[in-house]
């Protein structure tokens, strides 16, 4: 799984020893990495850079794993800050290292340079979003629950509250399940409809009964209607790159009984 290459001077590049990840041009003013199953140290189905601490993974391994990807941004541990995902439309602001518990939400906003802002995913959609010009970040969980109810809106609209112009805002989409490998059921593609008919477009007929949902599309499209000019997508299947990333779908469908989570982490 190779680094995605950029130019040299671009701010995006991570240290030199960081674990395997992917990049996106649209945030090279800003560096981010989506960082799926390579370069830690767990075992087993969690092999190797599992960096879900709600896994019921070795939990030295995952503060080690969690170690290097902070130590890629120059960073210690305490500053690589996620939230208790809930699949929700909320976004939170976060300035320093939490103190007690993490809010349950689904996107954090920062202008604080140093902070590793980050969601945890397993075929969800990880968003990492920057207005570099204004210093400010963002990083959202997208679910099909979540991008419906209205996360990344919320993420773009809590920047915009602390000086970010929608117009500057880029965002890019990484490793999430594609519509190849997303299977739903009728009632599931008929929640999308009721809630606005146009969403037909995102479903492709399946076997006899079920549909293929376009999970990164419909993400990509809930962005530009909130006013994101600059989307990027990256090509990548969770559920079809075994070697590369961490799947719910793929485990549940080898009873797995549990999985590990890739990590999209972003800083200013």
């Amino acid at each position: 799984m190779p680094v995605e290459p950029q130019p040299s001077s671009a701010r995006g590049l991570l240290s030199a020893d960081a674990p395997p990840h992917w990049t996106a041009d649209a945030l090279a003013r800003v560096r981010h990495g989506f960082f799926g199953r390579r370069g830690g140290v767990s075992g087993g189905i969690y092999a190797t850079l599992n960096a879900g601490t709600g896994s019921n993974d070795d939990r030295e391994a995952t503060r080690e794993n969690r170690t290097r990807i902070a130590a890629a941004f120059a960073a210690p541990l305490e500053h690589l800050l996620g939230v208790h995902q809930v699949h929700s439309p909320h976004a939170v602001f976060v300035n320093g290292p939490w103190r007690g518990e993490r809010p349950h939400a689904d996107a954090l906003v920062t202008t604080t340079p140093g902070l590793v802002i980050s969601v945890l995913t397993a075929d969800c959609a990880p968003v990492l979003l920057a207005d570099a010009e204004a210093g400010v970040i963002g990083a959202a969980h997208a679910g099909w629950k979540g991008a419906i109810g209205g996360v990344l809106e919320a993420a773009v609209a809590l920047m915009q509250e602390h000086g970010a112009a929608r117009e500057r805002i880029a965002a890019a989409i990484g490793p999430c399940i594609h519509q190849g490998s997303y299977e739903v059921g009728a009632e599931f593609e008929q929640r999308f409809r009721d809630e606005d008919g146009a969403y037909a477009r995102y479903f492709a007929p399946g076997d006899v009964g079920h549909f293929q949902f376009d999970l990164p599309g419909f993400c990509a499209d809930r962005l530009c209607a909130a006013g994101v000019r600059q989307v990027e997508t990256l090509a990548l299947d969770t559920y079809a790159r075994e070697g590369d990333c961490f799947s719910h779908r793929r485990s549940v469908h080898r009873r797995e009984g549990d999985y590990g989570r890739n990590c999209a982490a972003i800083a200013l």
